[in-house]
C-alpha cells in the first residue's frame, strides 16, 4: 500500500479529468476508425493490399519527423494561453477536417489517383494529429505531480477513451448493411464525415477546459522562430538524444511498442474468425456478433479492468501492476481457442475479462509512468520540462506499433492462405489464423514482461525526486 497521501493541492478536479477524459476518448476514436476504415481500401476502393499497406506505413514515417519537433515546440513555446492549449484546439479542428477528406473517396477512380489522393491528405492529417496529440499527451503530464494522481488521472481518462472502442467495432456491422448505406465505399465516406465532426467538437474540450503547470516559471526555453529554425533542430535531436539515454522511458517505449503492436496486429482477426470459422463465411448469420465482441471488451475494459490495475497499481507500485496484467492479458489470450467456439457463440466472451488486462492495464500505467520519467529528465537535464518531448517519442511508439501492424496483419492473412474474395475459408487457413491470433499477442505481451522486469523508477524514488525538484525551483 502507498505511504504517501495526495495532498489538495496535487489533486486534479473532476472537471479537468472529464474534460482530459474527451480528449482521450478524440485520441482513441481517430486511430480506432482509421484501423477499420483502411480495411475497406481494398473491399470498397480497389486499392491493392501492398499499395493499401504502403498506405498504412508512409504516413507514419512522416511521424518519425513530425511528432518530436512538434513536441519540441510546444516545450518551449511561450503564450498566454500556456504551452499546449493552443496547439490543442487548432490541432482539433484540423485532425477533424483532414480525416473528413481523407476518405472522401472515389470507388471509380484510378487506383493511381487513389493511391496518391489518399498519401497527401494522409500527410495533411499526420500533420493535424500530432499537433494535437503531441501537446494533448504532454499536458496530461504535468496536471499532477503527485506519483498516485497521476495514475488515477489516466485511468479517469482511459475509461472515458474506451468509449471509442465501444463504438468504432459497430462500423463493420452498419457500413455493411444494404438498408442503410448502397455500397461500402458510400458507408465510408458518410461514417467519416460523422468522426471528422464529433473529433472536432470533443477534441477542443482539454484545449478550453484543462490546466497545466504554470508556463510562465518555466525558464531557459529555446526562441521559436524561423531564424532560429537550424538551431533549433539541432536542439530537437539533442532532446531525442536525452530522452533515449533515460533508460526507463526507453522500457516504457519498448514495452508499449510490444503489447500495443500485437494487440493491433490481430485486432481484425477477431472479426473474420467469428465470420469464417464460427458461422462459416456466412455474413446473415454472423449478424452482429463481431460488434459485441468488440464492445464488451471495452465495457469489460473501462469499469472493470481499469479499476482494478489502478487499485493493483497503489497497493504494488505500478511496475508490478503492469507485470500481472500483462501475465492475466496472456491467459486471456490462449483462452480465446476455446471461447471462439461454433456450437456456442456466447463462449467469445469468456476470454475477454482476462485478455482485456492487457490494452487496460497498458495505457493507464505507462502514460502514468512516463510522468514519472519527465521529473526524472527535469533532476538530471534541468529546465524546461519536456512532457511535449517524451510525449512525442512514447506517442510515436505507439502510432508505430498501430502501422506496423496493419503492414504486418495482410502479410499474416496472405501467410495463412486468407482469400477475402472467397464465401468460405479452408479449415486449414482457418486454424492457422486462430493460431496466429493467440501466439502473436502472447509472444509480445511476454516479452514486454522481459523489458519492464528491471524498471526501477518505484513510488519511494518518485518522491525523492519531486522534492528535490521543489527545492531547487519552487512549485510550478
Amino acid at each position: 500500500m502507498s505511504n504517501y497521501q495526495t495532498i489538495d493541492k496535487d489533486r486534479v478536479p473532476f472537471g479537468q479529468k472529464a474534460a482530459y477524459g474527451t480528449g482521450t476518448l478524440v485520441l482513441n476514436l481517430l486511430p480506432a476508425s482509421l484501423g477499420i476504415f483502411a480495411f475497406f481500401l481494398i473491399t470498397a476502393f480497389g486499392v491493392d493490399p501492398l499499395l493499401a499497406g504502403l498506405l498504412a506505413g508512409l504516413p507514419r514515417i512522416f511521424d518519425a519527423i513530425t511528432d518530436p519537433i512538434m513536441g519540441f515546440i510546444t516545450d518551449n513555446t511561450k503564450s498566454k494561453w500556456g504551452r499546449r492549449r493552443p496547439y490543442i484546439v487548432v490541432g482539433a479542428i484540423l485532425s477533424g477536417i483532414f480525416f473528413a477528406f481523407l476518405w472522401q473517396l472515389n470507388p471509380e477512380a484510378s487506383q493511381d489517383y487513389t493511391f496518391w489522393y489518399f498519401l497527401l491528405f494522409s500527410m495533411a492529417f499526420t500533420i493535424g494529429n500530432t499537433m494535437y496529440a503531441t501537446p494533448f499527451v504532454g499536458m496530461g503530464y504535468e496536471m499532477t505531480s503527485d506519483y498516485n494522481e497521476r495514475t488515477r488521472l489516466m485511468a479517469f481518462s482511459q475509461v472515458m477513451g474506451q468509449i471509442a472502442w465501444m463504438i468504432v467495432p459497430w462500423f463493420w456491422v452498419l457500413i455493411a448493411d444494404p438498408d442503410l448505406f448502397e455500397t461500402q465505399a458510400e458507408g465510408v465516406r458518410t461514417l467519416s464525415l460523422y468522426v471528422a465532426g464529433t473529433c472536432i467538437v470533443l477534441g477542443i474540450v482539454p484545449g478550453l477546459f484543462c490546466k497545466g503547470i504554470d508556463s510562465s516559471h518555466i525558464d531557459n526555453r529555446a526562441e521559436i522562430s524561423f531564424r532560429t529554425m537550424f538551431t533549433n533542430l539541432k536542439a530537437v535531436f539533442k532532446g531525442i538524444g536525452q530522452a533515449f539515454k533515460n533508460t526507463s522511458f526507453v522500457r516504457l517505449c519498448g514495452a508499449t511498442f510490444l503489447v500495443f503492436n500485437g494487440f493491433q496486429l490481430v485486432a481484425s482477426f477477431a472479426f473474420f474468425i467469428i465470420v469464417f470459422h464460427m458461422f462459416n463465411g456466412d455474413y446473415g448469420a454472423t449478424g452482429s456478433w463481431p460488434g459485441w465482441f468488440a464492445t464488451v471488451s471495452a465495457l469489460v475494459t473501462a469499469f472493470l479492468v481499469i479499476p482494478i490495475v489502478t487499485l493493483m497499481a497503489n497497493k504494488w507500485g505500478k511496475r508490478n501492476a503492469f507485470i500481472i496484467s500483462t501475465m492475466i492479458s496472456i491467459v486471456g489470450y490462449g483462452l480465446k481457442w476455446y471461447g471462439f467456439n461454433p456450437e456456442n457463440p456466447w463462449l467469445i466472451f469468456m476470454p475477454i475479462p482476462l485478455m482485456s488486462f492487457g490494452i487496460g492495464g497498458l495505457f493507464t500505467l505507462m502514460l502514468s509512468m512516463t510522468a514519472d520519467v519527465c521529473d526524472m529528465d527535469e533532476l538530471k537535464n534541468g529546465m524546461p520540462r519536456r512532457e511535449g518531448t517524451f510525449a512525442a517519442i512514447y506517442w510515436l511508439m505507439v502510432k508505430l506499433g498501430q502501422a506496423l501492424a496493419l503492414i504486418l496483419g495482410g502479410v499474416v492473412l496472405k501467410v495463412v492462405g486468407f482469400d477475402a474474395s472467397a464465401a468460405s475459408q479452408s479449415v486449414e487457413t482457418m486454424t492457422n489464423l486462430r493460431i496466429a491470433d493467440i501466439v502473436i499477442p502472447a509472444t509480445t505481451a511476454a516479452l514486454a514482461i522481459i523489458v519492464m522486469w528491471k524498471y526501477d523508477l518505484n513510488e519511494e524514488t518518485a518522491h525523492k525526486i519531486k522534492e528535490e525538484l521543489v527545492a531547487r525551483r519552487g512549485e510550478l
